[in-house]
């Protein structure tokens, strides 16, 4: 009975390292060369003015939910601090000074420890999932590189690497936009997705109380990430 188990489990094992194998070969692609140029500076300069960049920066307060709804947040850009909730947990985080945050557990304070760990874990769903609202303000960030990619049809898209900062330095996005620069989609290459290339719509905005242009959810193949009630204001 034990061998039956072991063959049946590597069988599963096979089928799923020969599927992964194919679908590697079919979506992964290699990340093209950018030309560094004052070009690539103008080209993400086009793409913030079609996006309201001004109404962006004025905009106080950003709301939304990710993971399907299992994290919250509600985010005070003026003072640096952001609330992270999720399951049972909710943490007071102080983006400039994190061991000045507070967690609490069903609204009970946390100490020590586990205080730390929370925080930890707090920034890195805000790192991760506030990207994903606000991605196109971030192509002037410290630590960003850009650069300019031809395309055979002549039409040009920005090339945006993170060298430093977040939870994962060295991770490249490949923006497509419209001709005034407004923003459809980019491709990633990405140190948690093995696949390079994969293509992530940009493509379903609202504009905010505030003005500013944010996104309600993003499409990766079959695959929908929804931003939840996005609100932006002062």
């Amino acid at each position: 009975m034990i061998k039956k188990i072991g063959k049946i489990l590597l069988g599963v094992l096979l089928l799923l390292f020969t599927l992964g194998a194919i679908l590697y070969a079919i979506y992964n692609e290699p990340m093209p060369t950018g030309i560094k140029s004052p070009n690539a500076d103008a080209l993400a300069m086009k793409m913030l003015t079609s996006l309201n960049y001004k109404a962006y920066k004025d905009t106080r307060f950003l709301e939304w939910s990710f993971a399907n709804g299992k994290h919250h947040y509600r985010w005070d850009k003026e003072v640096d601090t952001v609330l992270v909730a999720w399951s049972d947990y909710q943490v007071h985080l102080n983006l400039k000074m994190p061991s000045k945050s507070s967690v609490a557990k069903d609204k009970a304070s946390l100490e020590g420890k586990e205080k730390d760990k929370l925080i930890k874990k707090a920034i890195s769903f805000f790192n991760n999932d506030s990207f994903w609202l606000v991605a196109p303000y971030k192509i002037f960030d410290s630590g960003t590189e850009r650069s300019i990619v031809s395309l055979k049809d002549g039409s040009q898209e920005l090339l945006v690497s993170y060298t430093s900062g977040g939870d994962t330095p060295g991770d490249s996005y490949l923006w497509k936009l419209q001709p005034n620069g407004f923003p459809i989609s980019f491709k990633m290459w990405v140190s948690i997705i093995p696949i390079g290339g994969l293509e992530a719509s940009w493509d379903d905005w609202q504009v905010m109380e505030s003005g500013a242009f944010l996104p309600s959810q993003h499409s990766i193949g079959p695959i929908t990430l929804d931003m939840g009630n996005v609100r932006g204001y002062q």
